[in-house]
Parts: structure tokens; C-alpha cells; sequence
């Protein structure tokens, strides 16, 4: 039987290596050599260390609240979620740090024959301007709905000739208004070969970049997508509509809402992105906490990417709910 003195020196030299090794960094050769101890025994005295539950590794990160709030929402509704700060009184600046966080995200998982679906949005457009490779990617980047011409962001058609640009890769757009004129016209429009053809490829897309849309104030980019220039918003509230994914009006729990502006869409619905690996949400600001818990809800999305005050009041609507349930 061991005796208890020899357990205690064994254990003392077990602890003196593993504070000269974690503590003070000293390599494992360095210690063996100060100890007068072989390679292979300060080796195997770590891991009896790390066996006896003697190391205990602790990572902390500078922005723990973010952290914090990443595990709340994927804890809430199983998506993976990348918090980025807020810079208060400048919400142009958070929508760029959104931006750059969501490149980096679609940069880390892009491979060579990745074909990237999108939409319109500034969110959108803040990623593909900060989309920074390294190197080319042989990727082939299409859009998600039909263009609307006039703004930089409006029109998907550009956002996607720029991310293919900026990647090295190519693309397919789509010749097609997003609103057309009756639900008749759309469905020539989406059987047209140039448009289904286009259409067929981001339904088998690798990654799908996608704005989340406001409808209740008066500037969102939802406003600026169709061909009515007083739609009535207060109209699309009553219909129950909270939202807009794939510029489909949805309601809060996530169902495409029963209006006929959703019927003269040119664009894949929401659904048509359930193969899809890789959905990546990308919004900013307070108008865009509706949007969001209903397209959490409706289950759209695998991975969301937001400033930390929208993440935090998204969360105060998303767990008192889930509470209930």
C-alpha cells in the first residue's frame, strides 16, 4: 500500500510541474531539465495532473456581456448567434461592425464551389462592403428576389455583382422586378427559363445571406422595395404582419402572412431555404427586434448575427414568452 508521505511528494511534484508549465509557461524540456526529470516524465506527470482534476482552464473574454448574450439566444432557439457591440448614438457605425462580423462569418465556412444566395437590404450591403478575402473563391453568388432599381441597396442584382467582385467568383442575376403588377404576372415571371434557372441555383445554395426587415417605421427599406408609394402601413400591422423575410410579409410567429403583396413577389419564399446548411440573418437597431423574434419563430435561420442592444431587447421579448410555453 502507498504510503501517505509518497502520495503527498507525488502530488507536490505533480502541482510543481503543472505550475511551471500553466503558470509561468516554461516548456516541458525546460522543466525537466530544472527539476532533473526525463521529457517523457514531466509529460506523463501532467497528465496525471490533468487526470486527477488538478487543471482547470478558465477563457474569459473582454466583451463577456456579448458572450453572454450569444448562449442566451442560442439557448433560446437553438441558432447560433455572433453579438457585436453597440455604438451608442451611431447606429450607421453598429450596422458596419454587424457587417464586418457577418464577412468573417460567411469567410471562415466559404469553400471553392460554394454557391451564395442573397438578398437586398443595407444589411446586406454592409456585409458585402466589408467582405475583405484573403483569396480568390471559385463561388457563384445569386440572388434570393427580384431587383429594385434606384438605391444601392435596394437593388439586389448589384449587391450580388459586388460580393461576386469582391470574392473573385461570379454571378447570375436576376432580370426581374420584385414586385410584379398581379399574382399572374409573377407566376409567368418565375417561369421565365432565365429567372427559374437562377432561381433553381440559390435553392441549392451553400449559404444564404439575408436581411431581416422592419415594417413599422416609416424609413424601413421595406418601403422602398415596392411599387406603392403610400402603402399603408398601419394596414399591414392590423394584418398581423411584423416583418418581412425574403421580402415576404410574416407574422410574429413566423408564418407567412395572408396579404396580396406576398402573392405578386418575385422571389423564393422563406421556406424554400429549409435545405440550405448555412442561413445567416444579418440586422440591426431597434425597429428590427419584431422582425427578428418572428423569424426566429418561423425558424428561418441557423445563425444570427446583431448588435448587442437589439440581441438584448430581442431576448426580453423571446424568454418571457418561451417561460410561458
Amino acid at each position: 500500500m502507498t504510503d501517505n508521505k509518497d502520495d503527498f511528494e507525488a502530488i507536490r511534484q505533480i502541482y510543481t510541474v503543472l505550475m511551471l508549465h500553466f503558470m509561468d509557461g516554461m516548456k516541458q524540456s525546460d522543466i525537466a531539465s530544472a527539476m532533473n526529470l526525463s521529457a517523457s516524465k514531466v509529460n506523463r506527470l501532467i497528465a496525471q495532473g490533468r487526470k486527477l482534476g488538478m487543471v482547470k482552464i478558465s477563457v474569459e473574454s473582454p466583451f463577456q456581456r456579448l458572450v453572454e448574450l450569444e448562449k442566451r439566444l442560442t439557448d433560446s432557439r437553438g441558432v447560433s448567434s455572433i453579438v457585436t457591440p453597440a455604438v451608442a448614438g451611431s447606429p450607421d457605425t453598429t450596422l458596419q461592425q454587424v457587417g464586418r462580423a457577418a464577412a468573417n462569418q460567411v469567410l471562415e465556412t466559404l469553400r471553392d464551389g460554394d454557391v451564395i444566395a442573397i438578398t437586398g437590404g443595407r444589411a446586406v450591403s454592409a456585409v458585402v462592403e466589408n467582405m475583405q478575402p484573403e483569396r480568390r473563391f471559385d463561388v457563384t453568388v445569386v440572388p434570393l428576389t427580384g431587383g429594385v432599381q434606384g438605391k444601392f441597396y435596394t437593388d439586389v442584382n448589384h449587391l450580388a455583382s459586388r460580393l461576386a467582385e469582391r470574392l473573385g467568383g461570379r454571378t447570375m442575376l436576376v432580370h426581374a422586378p420584385l414586385f410584379a403588377e398581379n399574382q399572374d404576372q409573377r407566376d409567368m415571371l418565375m417561369e421565365m427559363t432565365s429567372i427559374k434557372e437562377v432561381f433553381n441555383l440559390a435553392r441549392k445554395a451553400t449559404i444564404a445571406l439575408v436581411g431581416i426587415g422592419s415594417i413599422v417605421t416609416p424609413g424601413s427599406s421595406y418601403y422602398d422595395l415596392h411599387p406603392v408609394p403610400d402603402l399603408d402601413r398601419e394596414d399591414l400591422i392590423r394584418n398581423g404582419a411584423r416583418g418581412e423575410f425574403l421580402a415576404h410579409l410574416i407574422r410574429e410567429d413566423g408564418t407567412i402572412a395572408d396579404h396580396p403583396l406576398n402573392s405578386r413577389l418575385v422571389a423564393l419564399a422563406p421556406g424554400e431555404l429549409e435545405q440550405c446548411p448555412r442561413k445567416i440573418g444579418v440586422a440591426a437597431g431597434p425597429a428590427k427586434v419584431l422582425p427578428i423574434r418572428a423569424a426566429l419563430n418561423g425558424r428561418f435561420l441557423d445563425t444570427l448575427i446583431v448588435d448587442e442592444e437589439t440581441a438584448a431587447s430581442v431576448l426580453e421579448t423571446l424568454e418571457p414568452f418561451q417561460n410561458v410555453a
